[in-house]
């Protein structure tokens, strides 16, 4: 694992784009949505495809194709200084390889908020363009829109990550110790389901995991753990802040999973860090150099998240 290059820091007035890269996103919170980054004196443009939803596949917002020309277009737009999702779901891996990776490298670094089944791009970002990107909440989410925290947080981040530079939480060591590397991660189901695609991470070597997940039963949390153990992909992981499990069962049956599958790293090991599916959600930087201290269960990064 590296550093990757950290785009700038937003501006009051900055224009960012809305895209829709997985799931049909409801109009009440979109409009909702807006109005918070109105708020916050930036000039959002909701990009075409957003309202969309597919003719057979109604999980998904629109077609594969459409979506992923919306995140293109929206990221290679000059006049456009951030691109956020609008939601997750499920459909982000459909249209990963639709995109011209070249034409938005090309175009230069900008900012990118989402979570959930975002982190299909968070990867790609991560591998094909080498850019700090932000686990974050989505502009249609529940908890955007009603959470102060997390807006609080996420703002901070774009317009003052000086000030966010650590991200202390109320969790607890589940392994304790020190560790320091890169951060990277998402939601635990989409990283096993990118094993072997193109444009995931070869491995969490030197890295700092951070993991989350919704609606998974302790089994099935132990399959997808056990999956990325059975790969290879864990092997010189230097340490693992976990968020929110939430409805995926009665969260000491979650627990004793995680400490089952994950003790035996012997490496640092972070629980209820407050980011992810939760209420409060907090935005984590990946691609960024930080220590994780299991004993106070924070992540200090060593520089903002944005330049």
């Amino acid at each position: 694992m590296r550093a990757l290059v950290r785009p700038p820091r937003l501006a009051p007035g900055a224009r960012v784009a809305v895209v829709a890269t997985s799931g049909p996103v409801p109009e009440e919170r979109l409009q909702a949505g807006l109005d918070v980054l109105r708020g916050w004196d930036l000039d959002p443009v909701v990009m075409p495809h957003v309202a969309d939803r597919h003719a057979t596949l109604g999980y998904l917002a629109g077609s594969d194709a459409d979506r992923a020309a919306d995140l293109q277009r929206a990221w290679c737009d000059p006049s456009v200084a951030a691109v956020l999702c609008a939601r997750g779901g499920y459909g982000a891996q459909r249209m990963a390889d639709l995109v011209d990776w070249d034409a938005m490298a090309a175009a230069g670094p900008k900012v990118f908020v989402g979570f959930s089944d975002v982190t299909h791009l968070h990867q790609a970002f991560a591998t094909r363009l080498g850019l700090v990107t932000l686990y974050g909440p989505v502009v249609a989410g529940i908890d955007f829109v009603k959470n102060a925290r997390t807006q609080e947080h996420l703002k901070a981040t774009l317009f003052a990550p000086e000030t966010v530079r650590t991200i202390a939480t109320a969790g607890a060591a589940l392994v304790p110790g020190r560790a320091r590397g890169v951060t990277l991660g998402g939601y635990l189901g989409g990283l096993a389901a990118d094993l072997g695609t193109p444009f995931a991470h070869g491995g969490a070597r030197g890295g700092l995991l951070v993991i989350e997940d919704v609606t998974e039963a302790p089994y099935r949390i132990d399959r997808l753990v056990t999956q990325l153990l059975r790969s290879g992909w864990l092997d010189g992981v230097a340490g693992i802040g976990l968020g929110s499990w939430e409805s995926c069962g009665p969260y000491e049956e979650v627990r004793a999973v995680l400490a089952d599958r994950l003790g035996g790293l012997g490496v640092p090991v972070v629980e209820e860090m407050g980011f992810g599916h939760c209420e409060g959600a907090l935005t984590v930087p990946l691609g960024v150099p930080a220590e994780l201290d299991a004993d106070t269960a924070a992540l200090t990064l060593e520089e903002p998240a944005l330049s």
